[in-house]
């Protein structure tokens, strides 16, 4: 059975959410130096990525705003390092990315649901 894509972008929205929930007030040397944490968040990093690869491209192509290949890169720059993470990118996106990826990935959900 077909899953509904509109709920791959439940997932991506959750993610972030979960991600958002676990940094909190974090500082970048805290989430470090925090195995549980920072594992939780690089898990949901992967969600993410995992989620944006199964996005039908009709629906990517209607929502160029929203960085697909990033979303699925990072997923596989964390997935694949294996001799340690770069902090620093997960603390960029975490910053940076994510509170910018939130709203459009839900006004693509609200917009979807109309449909």
């Amino acid at each position: 059975m077909k899953r509904n894509p509109g709920l791959f972008l439940n997932d991506i929205v959750s993610a972030i959410e979960s991600i958002e929930e676990f940094i909190g007030e974090l500082t970048l040397e805290e989430l470090m130096k925090d195995d549980k944490t920072s594992s939780a968040v690089i898990r949901k990093f992967e969600i993410i990525g995992e989620a944006s690869k199964h996005v039908p491209e009709s629906i990517k192509s209607r929502h160029k705003e929203i960085p697909w290949k990033a979303m699925s890169g990072m997923r596989d720059r964390l997935i694949h390092a294996y001799f340690g993470i770069d902090y620093n990118l997960v603390w960029k996106a975490v910053k940076i990315e994510i509170p910018k990826l939130n709203p459009k990935l839900k006004k693509a959900l609200a917009k979807m649901e109309k449909e």
